[in-house]
C-alpha cells in the first residue's frame, strides 16, 4: 500500500454560501467533516488544511487538525494544495476539496494507488451522471478512453446520443478529487491555462491539452458537493439521519 498524504485547500470566500468551511449546524464544521473522513483512508499518513485564512486556521486548530498557511493569492485550490504539498514528504498527494465531505475513503485510497503508476500523471473520479444532471452546466462530465483514462472533461452533456436526441445511457458525472506524484504536482501547476482550459473554466482540461494521463476511476458513490444554502441542508439533514457519519 503506498503512503500518501491528504491535502484539503479551504477559503473563507464563496458568494452562494459565505463562510462555508466553517458551518457547523452539524456540531461540527464543514471542513471537519472531511478532514476527518480523509482520516479514515487505509494507507494515509496525514491530512492537512490548506487556507490563506486565520478563521479557518483557527477552526482546524481547535479539533485537532493539521492546518498550514498558504499565500491568498492562489488561483486555484490546486495551485494552493501544490504549495504545501512542496514541504511534503509523501511521494503522493491527494487534493480533496473539504465542500465534497461524503467520499468514500477507500476511494482515496485507490487514486493514491493509481497516480503513483508511472503511466499515470494525474488519477481522478467519475460515477454514471443522474438524469437530472445530464444538462447541467455545474455538473461536469468526462469521457475515457478504452483504457479508462480521460479523453475530454465537458459541462456540456456528452457524449451525445444523436439517434435517441439525449445523453448517452451511462454517460459519467466527474468527482473534483485528484491525486498526483508529489512532483507532478508541482509540474501541473506550472502548466499554461490553454483554451479549452479558459473557455470550459475546468482546470484539469490544462493537463488534457499538454498531453497527460488522467486515470478515472470509478466512484463508490456519487459526491454531495456543498455549493448553495439548500446543499447544507442536505448534507445536515443526511448527517442528523444517522445514514452519513
Amino acid at each position: 500500500m503506498i503512503p500518501f498524504a491528504v491535502v484539503v485547500p479551504a477559503r473563507i470566500s464563496s458568494t452562494r454560501l459565505p463562510e462555508k468551511p466553517l458551518l457547523r449546524e452539524t456540531g461540527k464544521f464543514l471542513v471537519q467533516h472531511a478532514v476527518e473522513r480523509a482520516a479514515r483512508a487505509p494507507g494515509v499518513a496525514r491530512v492537512v488544511v490548506a487556507t490563506d485564512d486565520a478563521r479557518i486556521e483557527a477552526a482546524v486548530r481547535s479539533f485537532g487538525g493539521e492546518v498550514v498557511r498558504t499565500d491568498p493569492a492562489h488561483p486555484s485550490g490546486t495551485s494552493r494544495c501544490a504549495e504545501v504539498a512542496a514541504s511534503l514528504a509523501e511521494d503522493v498527494v491527494v487534493n480533496v476539496q473539504g465542500d465534497e465531505p461524503t467520499f468514500e475513503p477507500a476511494d482515496l485510497t485507490a487514486l493514491a494507488a493509481a497516480a503513483a503508476r508511472p503511466d499515470v500523471d494525474v488519477a481522478t473520479l467519475a460515477h454514471p451522471v443522474a438524469p437530472e444532471d445530464a444538462a447541467r452546466p455545474s455538473v461536469v462530465k468526462v469521457v475515457l478512453r478504452a483504457d479508462g483514462t480521460a479523453l475530454y472533461f465537458s459541462r456540456a452533456s456528452i457524449p451525445y446520443d444523436r439517434a435517441r436526441h439525449r445523453v448517452a445511457d451511462g454517460a459519467l458525472a466527474h468527482v473534483g478529487i485528484y491525486a498526483f506524484r508529489r512532483t507532478r504536482l508541482l509540474d501541473y501547476v506550472r502548466l499554461p491555462e490553454g483554451m479549452l482550459a479558459g473557455l470550459e473554466s475546468l482546470e484539469q482540461l490544462r493537463a488534457l491539452e499538454a498531453g497527460w494521463r488522467i486515470a478515472v476511476l470509478p466512484a463508490t458513490r456519487p459526491a454531495l458537493g456543498i455549493d448553495t444554502p439548500e446543499d447544507y441542508r442536505r448534507f445536515v439533514e443526511l448527517i442528523r439521519s444517522g445514514r452519513e457519519t
